[in-house]
């Protein structure tokens, strides 16, 4: 049976489960997540009232975030090297680094991009400028430890599957500048990618939306 994935080409969480799906050369039918498509919508909140995307249906198996369908996907359809190494010691450095680029580069980010979009009267100062330090931070930690390959182990894994989209959309919201040369060259190898380029192809036409697009 086909795999179904609710996404939608612009969201960063959608765009690190697309990844892993280029990667291993997975067929799906991608359901868009967008005004256009209310029966896409109704569908989708009914599998997971959060409705937060992505979600990949399989059968009767509804997976929900983007790490745990990027491990289904690694676990069931992996065509190639894994994205998860089946080396316990390993795939705990690549869970990490996949969280570290969630969790502190990509969530700061989006604070920003969320308050930019907030009425007037409403935004929260103290809060974005909270983040942007945060960001700061996570820029020198990983400027001081990234490889000159990948973000583990020299193989192109989940990690950097995370990385391609919140470093992406980082570099948009708060620029490297000169000072992270490590961090902006990595970012380079990842746009480079084909499965990234790929993506970033299929982001195009919405790339508007993006309040601090170029």
């Amino acid at each position: 049976m086909s795999l179904t994935l609710y996404a939608h080409p612009l969201s960063s969480y959608c765009q690190k489960v697309l990844i892993a799906l280029y990667e291993h050369d997975v067929p799906f039918e991608l359901k868009l997540l967008s005004p256009e498509k209310p029966e896409n919508e109704a569908e989708f909140a009914k599998l997971w009232p959060l409705k937060l995307m992505p979600i990949l249906v399989d059968g009767e198996r509804v997976l929900r975030e983007s790490s745990i369908i990027i491990e289904y996907i690694d676990l069931h359809y992996a065509k190639g090297p894994r994205l998860i190494p089946q080396d316990p010691k390993a795939a705990l450095d690549v869970r990490f680094f996949d969280r570290v680029f969630d969790n502190f580069v990509m969530t700061p980010q989006q604070k920003v991009v969320f308050d930019y979009l907030r009425p007037e009267g409403t935004k929260d100062i103290y809060g974005v400028t909270q983040a942007r330090e945060k960001l700061d931070n996570a820029y020198a930690w990983l400027e001081s430890v990234l490889p000159d390959s990948w973000a583990v182990g020299g193989q192109f894994s989940l990690a950097d599957c995370a990385a391609s989209p919140s470093v992406f959309y980082a570099s948009k919201t708060q620029a490297f500048g000169d000072r992270f040369p490590r961090l902006e060259a990595y970012l380079a190898r990842l746009e480079a990618r084909p499965t990234i380029a790929r993506v970033r192809e299929e982001a195009r036409p919405y790339w508007k939306f993006f309040p601090f697009a170029d």
